[in-house]
């Protein structure tokens, strides 16, 4: 299984030129874009600093989670990244414990579990 990247990468955003890349590659395949062209979009548009855009992942993410059961396990990674950037906590953990229930000492999850929990008790978004 591929290496999940850790919570600190997804603050790092990708270079204008190359969301737009991964943006037209998107635009590309029309209507039924490739799961992995779609998610490698998604991913970018988490990482970004614009909140529309990392809602628009979050958006793409659940598209691919819900038509591709063989994606799950790396949707619901991402997905949580994508929530706990958003601000919203509650999804963020929902996603982060139900890929813990199905891979218990996934470091990146655990890691990000301690982010959510920490974000959590302090308040703060």
């Amino acid at each position: 299984m591929e290496a999940l990247p850790t919570a600190k990468e997804a603050d790092v955003s990708l270079p204008q030129d190359g969301l737009k890349t991964l943006r037209d590659l998107y635009l590309n395949e029309g209507d039924d874009p490739r799961p992995q062209t779609k998610f490698n979009y998604a991913w970018a548009l988490i990482r970004s600093k614009s909140k529309s855009d990392q809602k628009q992942g979050v958006s793409l993410l659940l598209e691919i989670y819900k038509a591709f059961p063989n994606r799950r396990r790396e949707c619901l990674y991402y997905l949580a990244l994508g929530e706990y950037k958003l601000g919203n906590y509650r999804n963020a953990r929902k996603f982060n414990e139900t890929l813990l229930q199905l891979e218990s000492r996934n470091v990146q999850a655990l890691e990000l579990r301690k982010l959510i929990d920490d974000r959590v008790r302090s308040g703060t978004s």
